[in-house]
């Protein structure tokens, strides 16, 4: 369900606009926001995985994105990864 939050509002944006919102995201990430509610926000704002990795990749430097997966473990560290690496 959280993935569907704004999803309507999200096709209507630019590309610009939704990158510029997945930013404020990752800001939020680097203040606290748990990965999961990042990567959740940012795959409903892209309209898919596969553009919210595109977006993410833009976004984040390649060495944090690794470090980002690196600290985690599990499910937690190949969800990380199918969307960072």
């Amino acid at each position: 369900m959280l993935e569907q939050i704004g999803s309507d509002l999200y096709k209507t944006w630019s590309d610009d606009q939704r990158r510029n919102e997945i930013g404020k995201l990752v800001s939020g990430y680097r203040s606290g926001l748990p990965l999961t509610i990042l990567l959740q926000m940012a795959t409903a704002i892209a309209g898919s995985p596969e553009d919210a990795r595109e977006h993410l990749a833009a976004i984040i430097p390649a060495a944090e994105r690794h470090l980002m997966v690196g600290r985690l473990k599990g499910e937690e560290q190949a969800l990380a990864a199918s969307f960072l690496m």
